[in-house]
């Protein structure tokens, strides 16, 4: 994992990035087989609606090319199919489990329970080759990321308009068809059931890099310094910062039992609200440590303000221990009781 912390070494910077609303999806269940081919021919697909497009990771540019996703599910499976313009496909990387970003690539985050804790990362590239990890904590936190892990019996394909590593012509999109086995997936999940009518933290991500042809060939481009050029990270939910491993920010997904073609809204509930603004303090909490080499015992030392969240003030409270700090609120909503640890996992006190 050394070329993983090399490359990914600002996922342990400090941010004061306020959280913004992620975004969401409806995905909806399905009855009909898919066939896993990169096409996504199927009724079900046609019905299913397209994300927004994606943005820049810090949510401020738009990408030099579009990218959308859809989504379904069934009892077996979570699906997602990607359509990504480009117009030079190239990748070189073949053996399974090596570092895909170093390709153009195509990236999915999954957190069944939204805990920044326990997530999964599946990478792919235009030659179908998949990179698939766990990570017990999170990234930044200098958590380990199991890369031996697998999800098994996940399927996936990739279909290409243009040609595969081809310098001489202009190709239009490549796209991305995955099927991921809830056996798999709920792995990571508390509860350990498919999200029926619920949500799951999920975000997409598209890594593409500026490329230099020669003698026929598809390279990453390097500066006049011989470094190579950074990458672009494309986003469906923005996370206001170049990280990807910060979950709070991921979407929302929510599964519903209806088809496609009826018309189910999500609203993300209220007490999200209030995890997000959780989040602000513990990054506020790491930057004052940073600073003072302690934690700070009272959310004053950290927000002059009142905190609030939906026109509800909240009352925060900060216990300071040996080992870190617990940091909790009550919900004015629903009357739960929540907890953050100096290590970012997310709790639901049980009353």
């Amino acid at each position: 994992m050394k070329s993983i912390l090399v490359s990914f070494g600002f996922f342990f910077c400090l941010n004061a990035f306020a959280q913004e609303t992620p975004r969401s999806y409806v995905a909806h269940k399905t009855s009909e087989e898919i066939t896993i081919d990169g096409k996504a021919e199927e009724a079900s697909w046609k019905e299913a609606k397209w994300t927004a497009d994606f943005i820049d990771i810090k949510g401020e540019k738009v990408p030099k090319y579009k990218t959308n996703v859809k989504m379904l599910w069934d009892d077996q499976y979570f699906y997602m199919y990607a359509k990504m313009e480009e117009p030079h496909i190239w990748a070189t990387l073949k053996q399974r489990d090596t570092v895909i970003f170093y390709n153009n690539d195509f990236e999915v985050f999954i957190d069944p329970d939204g805990d920044t804790q326990k997530y999964m990362e599946f990478e792919v590239n235009a030659l179908n080759t998949v990179w698939d990890l766990m990570l017990l904590e999170t990234y930044r936190e200098g958590g380990p990321a199991i890369d031996h892990w697998d999800i098994n019996g996940i399927k996936s394909a990739v279909n290409i308009e243009g040609t595969l590593n081809d310098t001489s012509d202009k190709d239009q999109y490549w796209e991305v068809e995955i099927a991921m086995p809830w056996d798999a997936l709920i792995e990571a999940s508390k509860i350990g059931e498919i999200p029926q009518n619920d949500f799951w933290r999920v975000n997409f991500s598209r890594v593409n890099w500026d490329h230099d042809l020669k003698d026929g060939h598809y390279s990453r481009k390097k500066g006049e310094n011989g470094q190579f050029l950074p990458e672009y990270n494309w986003v469906w939910s923005p996370q206001g910062v170049i990280n990807m491993h910060e979950p709070e920010h991921w979407g929302y997904v929510y599964f519903s039992d209806q088809k496609a073609w009826e018309n189910v809204e999500f609203q993300i509930p209220e007490d999200e609200h209030i995890r997000w603004k959780m989040y602000e303090l513990y990054r506020a909490q790491k930057k004052y440590y940073s600073k003072h080499k302690k934690w700070a015992n009272t959310v004053a030392k950290l927000q002059d303000s009142p905190v609030a969240v939906l026109n509800k003030e909240l009352n925060p409270k900060i216990e300071v221990h040996s080992s870190g700090y617990n940091l909790t609120v009550e919900s004015p909503f629903s009357g739960k009781e929540y907890l953050i640890k100096e290590d970012g996992q997310f709790l639901e006190l049980k009353n």
